[in-house]
């Protein structure tokens, strides 16, 4: 694993390669960096930006187009988180050429038309529609409002109504226009030489741009709580709170929230919730560390008449990791589990390439999952409840509950 860095339009683009024979397989994504959702000028933009690049070309339309790759077993994945927009290239090493052509040809020849703008905007809208009973999702993005006001975090990633009914072809071609070279890196893995891709054709379609700035958005340490009345048969319960750490801390937020509440059974939300009282058939919280904010995020189903007695757990539980720490048969609890499974991660070119992409992405030298598990294993008991003690804010929650 290694990376390589390609001057292109007077760019230096990092590409992370590996190359692995053992299966004849080829795998190339291009990561845009902080032009996701994020970088939209009108919401809902990015997301129907990646759908329009599934229709395949305007000259050959999407049946064509994508039997054409399916007959060669080519696969073409484009998708937008909040940060970052990705392009995959995938297929065997005989007919990657040949997926690289067809993927020059998409680009250069989206299917802009109306008809299939409109198409995406019903199915959209659709999804939308849909999801308004989904009281999980709706949870979700109350506690958004709540975490993160004023943010384009606090709105649906997907848009709403308003902003995909008034999304115009000309909206979509400026965010492609604003993909650019500047706030790109790639990853290629598999069986293939770093120089038998033609780089100046692949990238053609980018403009040199210029790099983007990504703000840092704060979550909230306000410990609110808005209470929703739906028709449901449970009460959906989700909650969150601020977790302000360096990233070089992330391995030591790892294993304190694996023993409060992201190892499943053995948990202490788990064990609190579950076991002993059997509120809820599953209950769990985590880290969500990015580049433009971090928190704990947590999330809990319970009966109607429950759901108090479950907050006021989830609070005292929190309250208690805090002030407590945690004790050494949990630690090594949660030690014996990271380190025993995490390097399953790695069981496959892919996943190596993914865990890389991820370290490079978030600004750290390539092999630092290996450096943390020899941390993890290094790491002793005063160190990490020093460390739990120090971070107060993860139980400044706030909640977002929808009941009846």
């Amino acid at each position: 694993m290694k990376i390589v860095k390609i001057k292109q339009k007077g760019v230096l683009v990092p590409i992370i390669y590996d190359y692995d024979d053992s299966l004849p397989i080829v795998s190339l994504k291009l990561v845009f960096k902080n032009s996701g959702v994020v970088s939209e000028k009108q919401q809902g933009v990015a997301k129907l930006f990646a759908k329009i690049l599934n229709e395949g070309t305007k000259k050959l339309g999407n049946t064509k187009f994508n039997r054409k790759l399916e007959i060669k077993d080519i696969h073409f994945s484009f998708s937008t988180g909040f940060e970052a927009f990705y392009m995959e290239i995938s297929s065997l090493k005989e007919n990657f050429n040949f997926a690289l052509k067809a993927f020059c040809e998409l680009l250069n020849d989206v299917n802009f038309d109306e008809k299939v703008l409109e198409k995406l905007k019903i199915k959209t809208l659709g999804s939308i529609a849909s999801k308004k009973t989904d009281y999980d999702y709706q949870a979700s993005l109350e506690l958004h409002k709540l975490l993160y006001k004023g943010s384009r975090l606090q709105y649906p990633l997907i848009g709403d109504e308003k902003s995909i009914s008034n999304i115009k072809l000309i909206d979509l071609k400026n965010f492609m226009n604003n993909l650019n070279l500047s706030n790109l890196f790639l990853t290629l893995c598999g069986d293939i030489k770093f120089d038998e891709i033609n780089y100046d054709k692949l990238l053609d379609k980018f403009d040199k741009g210029k790099v983007k700035k990504l703000d840092f958005i704060a979550t909230s340490t306000a410990k609110q709580t808005k209470m929703l009345k739906k028709d449901t048969k449970q009460a959906y319960i989700y909650f969150g709170s601020a977790f302000d750490i360096d990233k070089s801390q992330y391995y030591l937020a790892n294993v304190a929230l694996f023993v409060l509440g992201s190892s499943g059974f053995g948990s202490r939300l788990m064990e609190e919730i579950r076991v002993k009282r059997g509120l809820a058939y599953s209950v769990y919280a985590r880290n969500e560390f990015s580049l433009s904010h971090k928190s704990v995020f947590g999330y809990l189903q319970t009966k109607n008449e429950s759901k108090d007695e479950a907050i006021k757990l989830v609070k005292s539980e929190f309250d208690k990791f805090v002030k407590f720490g945690i004790t050494q048969d949990e630690l090594n609890q949660a030690k014996n589990f990271l380190l025993g499974s995490q390097p399953l991660a790695k069981e496959t070119l892919f996943k190596r390439m993914d865990i890389a992409m991820r370290e490079f992405y978030d600004g750290f030298e390539l092999g630092e999952f290996d450096r943390n598990l020899a941390k993890i294993k290094a790491l002793k008991l005063e160190d990490l409840n020093k460390f739990i003690k120090s971070h107060t804010e993860i139980a400044k929650l706030s909640f977002a509950v929808i009941y009846k």
